[in-house]
């Protein structure tokens, strides 16, 4: 099904939207961090400087520049410097270490690296395995103290003011993001500028902004959202966008208070966690402030309470996608969302729900979601350095999502389910691959499977059922504790079962289903039960 009478959407540069920005609204505010402000001209200028200091450290086009940082300026500015001289942005989860850093800044081959001080030292223990990483940037003041690497000052590396001769057309790479690695390792996806643009403009357009709009994110700078609907999508429209270093309930209206924002993104449990806390003097000055608040899922409850009490007219965003293409069905906030849909067919893009051998189900049958662009690169170029995996999710010439879905005669999207074996817990992906082969390296674990349970807000925790070997005396704390110091926090199960085998099929695949089925048995131990107390770093 396609969307009737599309209209050609135009094609763009990261670089060009903010060549623009600054030229119509160079005093104009642009990002806001926790209430310290930057216009479009600091931005340009700070990048500019940075895309010199990195052409002196002999960064050149098409070469990587990796991060490992929490939201701060600086992660933009290294976004937009990187593309100015046609380098690859590589913006890696805070959370990551060992494996799981390791295999993505190795996989990119990145060759410049911007690191938080606290996490130089993770850097440090895979320096051997990461032979092209030639210079480690720290962002801050604080001592250069991790061992074996060529550790420099951000201050020290920017350049001069002289501007940078842009090298970008809309079909170059503006950065790689990562997916979850469900069924193998991780795969860096690769998104063009002009992908990048259109998903910022499909926001602009279907919400409605306008330069009088303030666009407030909690969502990471390492995921596609918050730069694309946050950073972007405000460069497009000459507003500004606040970005909050971490999601909190008890600051939320505050923060929406101070910052004085019309708009706002969060994750589907941030929506319910909102909804659901007491009231505040903050929350009620603040009543219909907010014009849109984006989510999902967004239940029809929350949504109801969103609008009563905080007098919030549009709830939802009512779009469907992947990193590999976004958004493929979208709603403009004037139409009307039919319950439990998530929009109609996005124009820049054909979809089918097909069976398992490519055949169209009839109207309103579920089946797997498979896309393709109307226009040139408006959603990824490939897998980086994986043709293969890329030419298997592009079975026939259409990509496979590996999700189930269903379109009804009115041509609204319902999203039923997801057909791939990953996981989800509040907005970030899990790799059941990589966090199986963590715990594989405990010397007592004889085999695991990582699956979902479904939790109270509707998203994923994630279960670890595990065969230890006879003499083991480990515990499900102690397990607990040992897989903390592994792996990213967000990663960690809250659910650990022992059990004497996996259930398997004939030819001795784990039957994920059935434990997915059986959920949190009386066997189960549960982290937050048991008190346990997990370090958010």
């Amino acid at each position: 099904m396609t969307h009737p009478d599309p209209i050609k959407p135009p094609q763009q540069t990261v670089t060009g939207v903010l060549a623009a920005a600054v030229k119509e609204a160079p005093e104009r505010i642009f990002l806001d961090f926790s209430g310290i402000q930057y216009s479009y001209a600091d931005i340009d200028s700070a990048s500019t400087r940075l895309a010199n200091g990195l052409l002196a450290l002999g960064v050149k086009q098409g070469d990587r520049v990796g991060t490992l940082l929490d939201t701060s300026v600086e992660a933009i500015l290294i976004w937009f410097a990187a593309n100015k001289i046609g380098a690859v942005y590589v913006p890696v989860n805070a959370a990551y270490k060992g494996e799981y850093l390791r295999h993505q800044f190795a996989d990119a081959g990145v060759e410049v690296v911007f690191v938080e001080p606290d996490y130089a030292d993770r850097l440090a223990l895979i320096k051997d395995e990461l032979p092209l990483v030639h210079t480690v940037i720290q962002r801050g003041d604080a001592p250069l103290a991790a061992e074996g690497l060529n550790l420099k000052r951000f201050d020290d590396i920017l350049g001069s003011e002289d501007p940078v001769a842009d090298p970008n057309k809309y079909s170059d790479i503006s950065m790689l993001i990562y997916t979850g690695g469900t069924t193998g390792p991780s795969k860096g996806c690769i998104i063009s500028h002009n992908y990048v643009c259109n998903l910022s403009r499909n926001a602009v357009i279907n919400g409605k902004r306008t330069k009088d709009d303030i666009s407030w994110s909690p969502l990471p700078l390492f995921h596609l959202n918050a730069l694309a609907a946050t950073v972007l999508a405000s460069a497009m429209t000459f507003s500004r966008g606040v970005l909050y270093p971490r999601f909190s309930v008890s600051n939320f209206w505050p923060e929406i208070e101070r910052s004085g924002a019309t708009l706002a993104n969060l994750l589907g449990s941030m929506l319910a966690f909102v909804a659901d806390a007491p009231d505040n003097e903050a929350q009620k000055r603040c009543f219909g402030q907010l014009r849109a608040i984006r989510g999902s899922p967004f239940p029809p409850e929350v949504r109801e309470k969103w609008r009563t009490r905080f007098g919030v007219k549009v709830t939802g965003s009512n779009v469907y996608g992947l990193t590999e293409a976004s958004p493929v069905t979208s709603l403009h906030d004037d139409d009307f969302p039919k319950p439990g849909s998530s929009g109609k067919v996005d124009p820049s893009f054909e979809v089918r729900i097909v069976d398992d051998e490519d055949n169209d189900v009839p109207v309103g049958t579920p089946g797997e979601i498979i896309i393709r662009p109307r226009y040139p690169h408006v959603m990824f170029e490939g897998y980086w350095g994986r043709p293969e995996e890329t030419l298997r999710i592009m079975k026939n010439l259409w990509l496979h999502s590996g999700d189930i879905g269903s379109i009804d005669e009115d041509g609204y999207f319902y999203f039923v389910d997801r057909k791939k074996d990953y996981l989800r817990r509040r907005g970030e992906n899990i790799s059941s691959f990589e966090l199986e082969r963590a715990f594989r390296g405990h010397p007592d674990i004889v085999d695991v499977a990582i699956h979902s349970v479904l939790s109270e807000s509707a998203e994923d925790d994630v279960k670890a059922t595990i065969v230890l070997n006879g003499e083991s005396k480990m515990t499900e704390a102690e397990m607990c504790s040992w897989c903390a110091d592994r792996v990213p926090y967000f990663a960690v199960p809250r659910y650990i079962e022992f059990r004497d085998e996996l259930p398997r099929n004939p030819v001795g695949r784990v039957l994920k289903y059935q434990l997915r089925d059986e959920g949190r048995t009386p066997a189960t131990w549960d982290r937050e039960d048991a008190g346990f107390e997990l370090a958010k770093r």
